[in-house]
Order: C-alpha cells, then structure tokens, then sequence
C-alpha cells in the first residue's frame, strides 16, 4: 500500500486528498475542502485578483503542513480551470515553487480523464457518462473501467460552471431577475447542447449520469438538511431532475444571504449555488437523463490512483503523468 497526496485548485475550491492506495485501488482517503474563490471577478478582469492569490496560498501552506503530518512522501498539485483562464497564473505558480512546490495547469481533458477514472472506480464494466462540474467549466467524460485499464471514449471540457454563470448572469439583482435566471439557462443550454450533439452522447449508450462537484453534493446536502455533512449518504445517491429543477426554484426565490441560512449549504457557497443549480438542470436536459448518481469519486480520486501508479509501477493509468513534489 502506498501513501500519496493531491492537492486540486478549482475555481471555487481548493481540496486536499491524503489517500492510502493498494493494487490499483483507493482503500482509504482523507479530504478536505476550503472555499478560495480563486475565480473571484476572473470573468471581468480575467486576471486572478490578489486576494484570492492570498486565499489560496494560504490554504496550500496549510495543506502541506497536514499531508507531512499524515506521513505522505510526495505530493501533486493541480489548477484546472480559473488557472486555465488567468492572464497572470504564471504569478500564482512562481508563489509555489517558492515553496518548493511543483504546480501544474491541467488542460480540460486531462481534469475530464482524472474525473472519469475516479468516478468509474464505483461502477466497472459499465459505460457511463461521468460530469464534473465545477466552478468554471464542466467535464464530460464518456468511459467505462475494463480489465485492461480506462477506456475513455469522448472527453470535452465546456465553459459552463457555477461561478462563470453567476458572475456573468446573476449578480445584478439579489434574488436575480427572472429574464437573467432564463439568459442564464439560455447560455448553459446552448454549450451543453452542442457539445452532447458533437459527441453523440445521447446516442452513445451510457448506463447513467454520474455527476461530481461541489454543486450537486450541496443540493443533496440542502434536500436533505444535512447537518453536519455526511459523505456516506451523499455518495452514490441518486437525484431526478425534478428535484433539481425544483431546488433551483427554490435558490432563485431567496436572496443570498437567506441561502446562507439553508440547512446542509456551506454559507460560502450561497452566491453560485443557484448558478451551479441551472448548470445541472441544463446537463441533464442536454443528456436526456432524468436522473443523475452523486458521486464523490471524483478528480482527487482519480489523482490519487495516477500519482500512486507512478510512483509504485512507473505507468500512468490515464494519458498524462503528474508532476510530484518530495515531503520528506
């Protein structure tokens, strides 16, 4: 069994996986999550602005601090896709190796190969249609877990996430208008609908709609008033798309600071959980699925695996190899 530690930077969040590997599988994980805003005003300035530059050093000094204590000799580091869209990320990654650390800006379909090769880990053999939706963009990865390794089928990385939506359609009145709640859905509808089309998605056979991010584990957590968090039930729950729809009714009908207040939602959250809510609605009418599994299987989980299979057999089981940094 091997001992590894990744360290994902998203949009909204930057997470922390301590993970325990064996024979090719995830037999214990340690995660933690902290809300960074690292795409904070990124959709007007494009430019990582310097207080979320502060937000996530700050978050990282913590983490590596942690993973050293729980005894992980190395440590990845990844930014997905604020990084991808910053002018100044150079900035952010000199601040790193600094510290000695060895940051990498991941494009889309390697973040969408790390997602689907955690998320399948729950469900071999069968073909599926994994989503992660995250802050800025949204992964789809068409795939199954064989024998033989991951068998990644289609790969997109589309410019549809919870903070890109608020930020250009839902931060002008608070609860937002309802033309912008529709030119929200407008703009959501018309990157997912041409990306499934060019893909073939509806066509293509997958078995279900397994979803990951931040977005669809906080409407569980809200349906559910899930306080404090469990992962347990959270993990693998199934969600229809009238539940969804109908949780965005509800986001839409409040202000942000009533949404702060709702039961199982971090209060950080409440400003793009509404726009995470269209995104979700949009993917599942896109896809034609009527319900979507939750999965917490996610890219952390899948960078576990590739940071172990490097570091134990020297192969990486997805297309792209990790740059790992020593802790001890």
């Amino acid at each position: 069994m091997g001992r590894v530690a990744c360290i994902d930077i998203g949009t909204v969040t930057c997470r922390l996986a301590v993970a325990d590997v064996a024979d090719g599988r995830v037999e214990h994980l340690h995660k933690r999550s902290t809300i960074v805003d690292l795409g904070e005003n990124l959709t007007q300035t494009g430019r990582i602005c310097d207080g979320a530059r502060e937000r996530v050093l700050a978050c990282v000094d913590g983490y590596l601090v942690e993973a050293r204590s729980m005894a992980a000799p190395v440590i990845c580091c990844t930014l997905t896709s604020a990084a991808r869209d910053a002018s100044n990320s150079d900035e952010l990654l000199a601040e790193f190796a600094e510290r000695d650390l060895k940051a990498q800006v991941i494009p889309g379909n390697v973040e969408g190969n790390l997602t689907l090769l955690g998320a399948c880990q729950d469900f071999p053999g069968h073909l599926v249609l994994v989503a992660d939706n995250g802050g800025g963009s949204t992964e789809l990865a068409l795939g199954m877990l064989t024998p033989d390794g991951l068998d990644a089928r289609a790969i997109r990385s589309v410019d549809v996430g919870c903070r890109r939506i608020t930020e250009r359609f839902l931060s002008a009145g608070d609860p937002p208008s309802a033309d912008d709640l529709a030119a929200a859905h407008a703009f959501a509808a018309e990157f997912f609908d041409d990306t499934v089309r060019e893909l073939g998605l509806r066509e293509a056979g997958a078995e279900r709609l397994v979803v990951t991010g931040g977005t669809v584990t906080s409407l569980v957590a809200i349906d559910a008033k899930l306080e404090p968090y469990d992962s347990s039930y959270v993990h693998l729950h199934e969600m229809t798309r009238t539940q969804v729809e109908g949780l965005e009714r509800q986001l839409a009908q409040i202000t942000v600071a009533e949404r702060a207040q709702l039961p199982g939602l971090q209060p950080k959250r409440a400003r793009v959980i509404l726009g995470g809510a269209v995104a979700v609605s949009e993917l599942m009418r896109a896809t034609g699925f009527d319900r979507l599994t939750v999965s917490e299987s996610d890219l952390l989980f899948g960078l576990a695996l590739t940071v172990d299979g490097v570091c134990g057999q020297g192969l990486s089981p997805v297309s792209w190899e990790p740059e790992l940094t020593s802790l001890v």
